[in-house]
């Protein structure tokens, strides 16, 4: 979050910069000028400044800890400065982006539209790229702002729903291979790949260089195999389920997911963005399907009206583990099959984030107790323990899992599936509506730009994951 500075301690913490005392007064000034009047001017005059400021330093990870201090002070004076301008406009220009609801814009476009109206305020997409190349430790917050965007436009309902609406929509890509998909019963994404056998469409993920992890490059094409399930009128249910792969110490079997790629984010390969529209995006439509249509929508619909997605039973098929992100997965499908000895992890505290909407949903799973246990204490559970019980219906030995899982299809598919989406909708109304939903992601958005751009993170990183050391 936003750290309290107060007024008589920014230029002492500023002057650790070492740089000429002018500039670091005339800096303090425009931060002051830009909170007074949360006017764009005033505004972008303090951020370039503020950026003149860090570019005037070395590179993060390389500043002694007086200069460190310095560039965490300027961060935060220009998050805090451009969060109170948001409070204030952010909601209005969505409404104009959006032409008062009529366009559904994804949140990366919405981020990359603003940010062409408020340079300097917001990144733009060549910014970021160039950032990119930075290792995670030397970047100096630029995304965080995107996440004080983003949560200002979700803590107003009617946006928030709206933009929420809006990634419930089906990508552009998934159109564009839904006929073929129909036709061949078969799609290959690269890391993602789709077999449609019977009535149930096999999704397999195939990261296998990294134990199936989940990164920048297969969470958009699990994404766009979710909306080619959902809209295939051939296919009834979704089964989700890791590759086989070639790890020396699982060489020949099965992992269904490892989580997120640590080596990625060490490197800074992983955007902030990504974190979004995995659990806008790909989750939500796990969980509650995909918005089809194309009339306009609106910022005056009602909120509590019932959903009007397309669902249908998912399957997820856990062995070995489901760590992090693939733990996730499993709060979101309707079943879960997992292989004796496998286990389920969301080792958050350890990584330095948040995990998704977990903090929300694994609660309903295990209990409050258990799911801090897990977050914030590395509480493993096991498949077979009477927690993993919990969070899996069926537990079996891994020669048993083929069987498991053709019982599990013949019961749900051959029983019809006409009442499925309607069970799942009405559930909702107790575990997890809209509203709530919505409110969630205003925090996580939040919250979750400072973590990714944290000291913290990069230290548990390396003292975690040994995360210097790997190469991707």
């Amino acid at each position: 979050m936003i750290e309290f500075i107060p007024r008589e301690q920014r230029l002492p913490r500023l002057a650790g910069a070492g740089l000429p005392q002018d500039t670091i007064e005339t800096f303090v000034r425009a931060i002051d000028a830009s909170r007074e009047r949360l006017e764009e001017g005033t505004l972008r005059e303090a951020i370039q400044q503020g950026r003149a400021l860090l570019g005037a330093m070395p590179l993060r990870s390389q500043r002694n800890a007086a200069q460190k201090l310095a560039g965490q002070t300027a961060v935060q004076l220009m998050a805090d400065a451009t969060w109170r301008f948001f409070r204030r406009q952010a909601v209005p220009l969505y409404r104009e982006l959006t032409d008062g609801g009529r366009r559904s814009l994804r949140v990366e476009a919405l981020l990359w539209e603003a940010a062409a109206r408020w340079p300097d305020i917001l990144p733009t997409e060549g910014q970021l790229a160039e950032e990119c190349e930075r290792m995670q430790a030397d970047k100096d917050g630029l995304e965080i702002h995107q996440g004080l965007f983003v949560s200002m436009v979700l803590s107003d309902p009617a946006c928030g729903h709206h933009l929420i609406r809006s990634m419930l929509r089906p990508r552009a890509e998934s159109l564009a291979l839904l006929d073929e998909f129909v036709r061949t019963g078969r799609a290959d994404l690269g890391k993602v790949k789709i077999v449609v056998e019977g009535e149930t469409a096999h999704v397999t993920l195939h990261n296998e260089r990294y134990l199936n992890s989940e990164d920048d490059t297969t969470v958009g094409p699990l994404e766009i195999a979710t909306d080619l399930v959902l809209m295939n009128p051939n296919v009834r249910m979704g089964l989700l389920r890791g590759s086989v792969v070639d790890h020396p110490k699982y060489k020949g079997r099965r992992v269904f997911c490892s989580g997120i790629n640590l080596t990625r984010i060490y490197q800074g390969k992983q955007s902030y963005l990504s974190f979004l529209y995995r659990n806008m995006a790909m989750h939500n439509k796990l969980y509650r399907g995909v918005l089809l249509g194309d009339e306009p929508d609106s910022l005056d619909v009602s909120l509590t009206a019932p959903e009007q997605t397309v669902e249908k039973l998912w399957v997820a098929v856990v062995e070995s583990f489901a760590i992090g992100g693939g733990c996730q997965l499993l709060l979101v499908v309707d079943h879960v099959i997992a292989e004796k000895g496998s286990y389920f992890s969301l080792p958050a505290r350890k990584e330095g984030f948040l995990p998704g909407t977990s903090n929300m949903r694994l609660p309903r799973f295990v209990g409050e107790r258990a799911a801090r246990e897990a977050i914030m204490f590395d509480r493993v559970f096991h498949a077979d323990s009477p927690e993993g019980r919990m969070i899996a219906n069926q537990v079996v030995a891994r020669d048993e899992i083929d069987a498991a899982l053709a019982t599990c299809i013949e019961n749900a598919v051959g029983s019809g599936m006409v009442s499925a989406g309607a069970n799942r909708k009405a559930m909702r109304q107790q575990t997890e509506t809209l509203e709530a939903f919505r409110g969630y992601l205003a925090t996580y958005a939040y919250e979750q730009g400072f973590c990714h751009l944290s000291e913290q993170l990069i230290r548990n990183l390396e003292r975690h994951w040994n995360a210097s050391q790997r190469k991707l």
